[in-house]
């Protein structure tokens, strides 16, 4: 989970509210250590820890509870909301207007930062989302000052199937005039004004000219990125800015950063007009609620987010939505994004005849591995539990986690090894052809079992849901939590 410590310690917090009778002084001097110590340990500045803290604990004294909820309810509805308002505002999503309507020309997505914050992969990542929601993408790579740059946006836009626009000969030919270019005496570096700055000005007046450009719902611009916000890199982005006119100048920033993300958004604020935060890597580091609520006190406010290595772990950032994910709360609107996407290439009457299906109890292995190949294109287990409302309040074991996962992965290899009778009908799977099948998939004959023994609960709770008591209801639940995992249902 993205900040996984943080969020274990917020829902640990919340844990010591339920279980304690009263709400006194003593769990409220508690509760705020306990915030205080998870924001720290999360790298988030010391200042403004207290200064969060200070509201909770002073709306928790001075507000008077409302009649709809209880004095505990209150003050989970506090925390809540003081850790939205300290991670900044929800930003409204970006606003495409699709190319030839109203003469509009492409949209223009400029991205920014220092070298190594993984820019260019999130450029590939941002076409992603953009593509998947129905617009014409172009890359444009305009990274000169590395020749190999250009053969990484390249083979980024190969993976994603979004066409690329560059030009290495420019980008050589830039690097050897400043290579023999004039040198100033003070600083021993060449005169980039005449080579690399204008080579990516270049590159971009090239693809202009092409009929293309013209097509293209959005263009998304990958510019060169330094070791530090040096002033030759200021120049470029001022040169570019004002050539491209782009409609987001968005900052990607790594997460790892941690509170330097301030003086960064800043920074590049003041040289280019950053309109927008991408925080990366927020998976794989401690610091990244440093780099959230740093640059939540800049103009800048975070926009998407990067989750994971894949094209597909890119996020649209609800401060909302983020801080129900560490409570335990669940995310509903992004569980529903991510199902309508692992539905997509499944027509709208073929999902219906799904649904029907699995409502009337009446479904087949044939059907069960097409929810579970649904199911597996939502991502990890792991992280479609979190955005579960109540799910992520579970302490389940890592462990637990990824024997489920890989229990889905060998599923599926046993149905690859039955024959179409047998997954329209598995009453036919007997001990011989359970023998077969075990050979055929390299799978054990217990496996095999497990999956058949899933699919006659999956029948009984899915008709029990449609008629059977309560009783029944709980007595189904608790033999699925000792023996398999119950499918979702997209509808």
């Amino acid at each position: 989970m993205v900040l996984d410590k943080l969020g274990s310690s917020l829902k640990d917090t919340l844990s010591k509210i339920a279980k304690s009778i009263f709400v006194d002084d003593k769990l409220i001097n508690e509760l705020v250590k306990d915030i205080q110590r998870a924001l720290l340990q999360s790298d988030v500045n010391v200042k403004l820890v207290f200064e969060l803290t200070n509201k909770i604990k002073e709306r928790i004294t001075k507000e008077q509870t409302p009649a709809a909820l209880t004095k505990k309810e209150h003050l989970v509805n506090i925390v809540y909301e003081e850790l939205t308002n300290f991670l900044g505002k929800d930003v409204s999503e970006i606003k495409v207007v699709k190319s030839g309507k109203d003469g509009k020309e492409p949209f223009k997505i400029m991205l920014v930062g220092l070298f190594g914050s993984g820019k260019t992969t999130t450029t590939g990542k941002i076409a992603k989302y953009f593509t998947k929601r129905g617009y014409k993408v172009a890359l444009i790579g305009l990274d000169v000052h590395r020749p190999a740059a250009i053969d990484q946006i390249m083979q980024v836009g190969k993976a994603i199937n979004v066409p690329v626009y560059s030009d290495k000969e420019i980008a050589l030919a830039a690097n050897a005039a400043q290579k023999h270019g004039k040198k100033d005496e003070k600083t021993g570096t060449a005169d980039l004004s005449n080579a690399l700055n204008t080579a990516a000005l270049r590159i971009y007046e090239k693809f202009e000219k092409l009929h293309e450009y013209e097509k293209y719902d959005i263009l998304i611009v990958d510019t060169a990125g330094r070791d530090a916000l040096s002033e030759d890199l200021v120049e470029e982005l001022k040169l570019l800015n004002v050539k491209i006119k782009p409609n987001e100048n968005l900052l990607v920033l790594s997460a790892d950063i941690g509170q330097a993300a301030q003086k960064q958004a800043q920074s590049f604020h003041d040289a280019c007009g950053v309109t927008g935060v991408i925080i990366t890597k927020l998976d794989g580091t401690a610091k990244g609620g440093g780099a959230l609520s740093a640059c939540s006190i800049t103009n800048a406010n975070v926009k998407f987010i990067g989750v994971g290595e894949k094209a597909e772990d890119l996020e649209y950032f609800s401060p909302k939505r983020f801080v129900g994910r560490l409570l335990g709360m669940g995310d509903i609107e992004s569980l529903l994004e991510k199902a309508k996407d692992a539905m997509d290439d499944i027509s709208e009457e073929k999902a219906k005849d799904m649904g029907e299906k699995f409502m009337s109890g009446k479904f087949n292995l044939v059907d069960l591995y097409q929810q579970m190949e649904a199911m597996s294109k939502m991502g990890p287990l792991g992280k479609v539990m979190e955005l579960i409302p109540g799910m992520g309040q579970l302490k389940l074991p890592k462990d637990m986690i990824s024997v489920q996962e890989g229990k889905l992965k060998k599923w599926k290899y046993i149905m690859n090894s039955c024959t179409k009778k047998e997954l329209e009908d598995p009453e036919l799977i007997s001990g011989s052809r359970i023998e077969r099948i075990a050979k055929g998939s390299g799978c054990s004959i217990n496996e095999i079992r497990e999956l058949l023994k899933q699919y006659k609960q999956s029948k009984k709770m899915v008709k029990m849901m449609g008629g059977g008591s309560p009783r029944d209801m709980e007595r189904m639940m608790k033999k699925l939590q000792g023996g398999g995992m119950p499918q979702m249902k997209f509808r």
